[in-house]
């Protein structure tokens, strides 16, 4: 399965939630948030959550804990495990943020399962308190995509490991995703890709209204079982397109090289005389 990347959003595709309101709701801070939301972006707004829950004397272990508590469908992890051990490249691609999303991957068991890890930063500063920033400075410049929010562009991300991809000889891209931010990356898929997006959700009404533009292969699923069982099956399919490929092209490698076999001492016929 060497030639197959696999790319999940985080929020409602691997867990079942939004991991921020998870947070702040379960933190008791739903107000406030609620009241700062109107009056500046997402990640400013998480990023002073944050520094108020830490004001009000929740510690990063409260926050880890909560993380930890939230829910993700049974089969999810099952599939992830299975997708890697057959050879899959798995990488995430999210609006959540760094800190959340390894805290839950590490508990799952599940981190060294990814390759690599797009999110907005978020870390544990000097004293003790999570800090949130975006992963595009939009005050300083525009990602210039209107498709995305301006803190990230799940496509531009997209092209830059389709880049990669081709560099490491990988062919295929399957793309899972649920909301609005995973439709712009649908979009940068090729023929040859396919896109998972979870029915009834925001990206699968998108695609929906926009069939015509998206070029890869379309398979909805509903909840972890059914991403479990289009998962697996996709990859299976590839790998059996993979598996014929490579045996047609060895067969026409095969075909050229046949020789007609020779005795040891057995002589070449005579060359035939040229008339002058």
């Amino acid at each position: 399965m060497a030639g197959i990347a696999v790319v999940f959003d985080f929020d409602k595709t691997i867990i079942d939630l939004d991991s921020d309101n998870w947070v702040v709701d379960e933190l008791g801070a739903t107000d406030l948030f609620n009241q700062l939301l109107p009056t500046m972006p997402w990640n400013f707004v998480m990023d002073r959550m944050m520094k108020e829950l830490y004001a009000q004397g929740k510690t990063i272990d409260d926050i880890q804990e909560v993380l930890r508590r939230a829910p993700i469908h049974p089969r999810v992890v099952p599939a992830i495990k299975t997708a890697h051990s057959l050879g899959c490249d798995l990488r995430i691609v999210s609006d959540a943020n760094l800190f959340y999303i390894e805290t839950i991957l590490v508990h799952l068991g599940i981190r060294d399962c990814f390759s690599e890890i797009n999110t907005n930063p978020g870390y544990v500063n000097e004293e003790g308190r999570l800090r949130i920033f975006p992963f595009h400075d939009f005050q300083s410049s525009s990602h210039g995509c209107n498709l995305c929010p301006p803190n990230m562009c799940k496509g531009m991300i997209i092209e830059r490991i389709q880049a990669s991809l081709a560099k490491e000889g990988k062919k295929t891209m399957i793309y899972l995703g649920d909301g609005s931010g995973d439709f712009c990356p649908s979009l940068k898929l090729k023929d040859e890709d396919y896109v998972m997006p979870r029915k009834n959700f925001p990206v699968w009404d998108l695609i929906c209204q926009n069939r015509s533009l998206v070029r890869a292969e379309i398979h909805e699923w509903n909840d972890g079982e059914e991403l479990e069982r289009v998962l697996l099956k996709l990859i299976e399919t590839i790998s059996l397109q993979e598996s014929h490929s490579k045996s047609t092209w060895w067969l026409s490698v095969d075909c050229k090289m046949e020789t007609i076999p020779m005795t040891a001492h057995e002589a070449l016929p005579p060359a035939l005389p040229v008339n002058q």
